[in-house]
């Protein structure tokens, strides 16, 4: 009887302890599914009604939430599209009527965020490709979100801008801007190029000497500001070349415009060539004529510059492009989009396709990758490339390539990439640039590249081999997308601008 009593009272215990966990869960879940929030703006930073993109992000690693997200190591956030949302009236984002409300990397009735920090944000300034430290647009006050929701929603006042960025003029370090007409028609706004010129050290002092130009163009999320500098370089060149050297401006609402004529960016490689380089003739000391000009850049920037040098042949004396983003679609970071049943997401086998790597390990997935970006808006890197290659659609917005939820590739739209294919555009115009470009094309590329460009860089320098188009395409052995760049590699480069520059003299 003792022994039956004891093992009935375990299992009644037992029995209690699954039912308070049970409880507990299905509370922790109901906590989970209560999260709300409540948003305004107030007029004085923006006194009219409001029609775009608002976010609240969720952080632990930034002190403001409104800095990321990381590409690698993403966090949370929500956002909602507005339509004629006014000052101070309240917006409510909440879990338990998500309603067009958008989520990543799940939807907010799942996000654990006890603890978390939460910032709003609103995207007043459509001209800006950053949102949450882009100039014009609005955040509000952190908050520090409580162990468990409250039964109020937690309220958010976007009461700050972000101010704009300030570029800082030295002695040998200016800003151009150069109005283009041509983009301020397509955008319907006053639009410039912009660039930092870097002086080189015997400017002041030798006032009748010219020089040659090296023009620069930056990766994703580069822009001319990184080009600022209080200092020349100082320059131990043969026959004691030196250079004035720029840092375009490759940023559009959009994303990265590459310096391409397209038809949802504008005509920025025409404007960069006949707008922006007499502008730096005239106010500069340059040698104004094709073989001292060259281009250079790195990821993004790698393919500007190669696009540049193979669309205007005539108007630049060589291109060094490192690690540039995909030249040959048929590896596209290894998707082949011009095969029929191609999927960005998953491949024949229905294994995920891989986005980047890092130390031989995946660090980012493609699906997963793209639905960060959805969330964010435009802007991003991957609807990027969409803005550039792609056709404008009937609603004013560049053709998807690919759906955003099967992943499965709409072949017509990749077809129409075909004119921004570079290996195609060399194989089918070879006996009309090969001579032009004659020794002017330089790629390097990273054996390991971190989002897996080194395939597109391979197909081309086989299809250069076979027509007989003279280039130089480098791989080296280990190196990624982040280590190539090394000093002795960079010393090469200026190395051989030089010395292309004394041989064409």
């Amino acid at each position: 009887m003792k022994r039956c009593s004891r093992l009935y009272r375990r299992r009644f215990l037992l029995f209690t302890l699954l039912l308070t966990l049970g409880i507990f869960y299905q509370n922790s879940q109901a906590y989970a599914a209560e999260w709300s929030f409540r948003v305004t703006f107030d007029k004085s930073v923006h006194d009219r009604p409001f029609s775009g993109r608002v976010y609240v992000f969720f952080s632990r690693m930034h002190e403001e939430p409104r800095q990321g997200p990381d590409w690698f190591e993403p966090e949370y956030f929500i956002g909602v599209d507005v339509n004629d949302w006014k000052p101070g009236m309240p917006l409510t984002l909440s879990a338990k009527d998500p309603g067009e409300m958008l989520a990543y990397p799940e939807p907010l009735a799942k996000m654990p965020l006890a603890g978390y920090r939460a910032q709003a944000v609103v995207r007043f300034n459509p001209w800006e490709r950053e949102i949450g430290t882009g100039a014009g647009n609005g955040f509000s006050q952190v908050i520090k979100l409580p162990e468990n929701a409250p039964a109020q929603p937690i309220e958010f006042d976007v009461s700050q801008l972000v101010p704009e960025q300030i570029f800082r003029e030295s002695k040998w370090c200016k800003l151009l801007a150069v109005k283009s007409q041509r983009l301020s028609e397509f955008y319907d706004r006053d639009v410039t190029v912009n660039a930092s010129v870097l002086l080189p050290q015997s400017y002041y002092d030798e006032p009748n000497r010219r020089y040659p130009v090296i023009y620069t163009i930056p990766g994703f999320g580069g822009t001319h500001f990184h080009g600022q500098s209080n200092q020349p370089i100082a320059e131990k060149n043969k026959n004691g070349v030196e250079f004035i050297r720029l840092m375009l401006d490759p940023s559009c609402p959009l994303g990265h415009h590459v310096f391409a004529d397209s038809e949802n960016n504008g005509p920025w490689g025409t404007a960069l060539v006949e707008d922006f380089i007499p502008a730096l003739d005239e106010k500069y000391r340059t040698i104004a004529r094709p073989t001292a000009r060259f281009l250079t850049g790195h990821s993004s920037g790698g393919w500007s510059s190669l696009w540049v040098q193979v669309t205007h042949p005539d108007v630049f004396g060589g291109v060094w492009s490192t690690a540039p983003d995909p030249v040959d679609f048929r590896d596209f970071q290894r998707i082949d989009l011009y095969q029929p049943g191609e999927n960005m997401y998953v491949d024949d086998k229905g294994e995920r396709r891989p986005l980047a790597r890092l130390n031989g390990e995946v660090a980012l997935w493609y699906r997963g990758f793209a639905e960060m970006e959805w969330v964010l808006g435009p802007g991003g890197q991957l609807h990027s490339f969409e803005a550039v290659f792609s056709h404008r659609g009937d609603d004013g917005k560049p053709k998807l390539l690919w759906d955003r939820d099967s992943g499965n590739i709409d072949t017509d739209v990749a077809k129409s990439w075909e004119r921004y294919d570079i290996r195609l555009i060399l194989e089918r115009n070879g006996e009309t640039l090969g001579p032009k470009l004659k020794g002017k094309l330089h790629i390097i590329m990273g054996e390991e590249d971190t989002f897996y460009l080194e395939g597109a860089t391979r197909l081309l320098k086989d299809s250069l081999e076979q027509s007989g188009i003279d280039a130089v395409v480098k791989i080296i052995p280990q190196a990624t997308h982040f280590n190539l760049l090394t000093p002795a590699v960079k010393g090469k480069i200026r190395a051989e601008m030089v010395d292309a520059f004394l041989k064409a003299q």
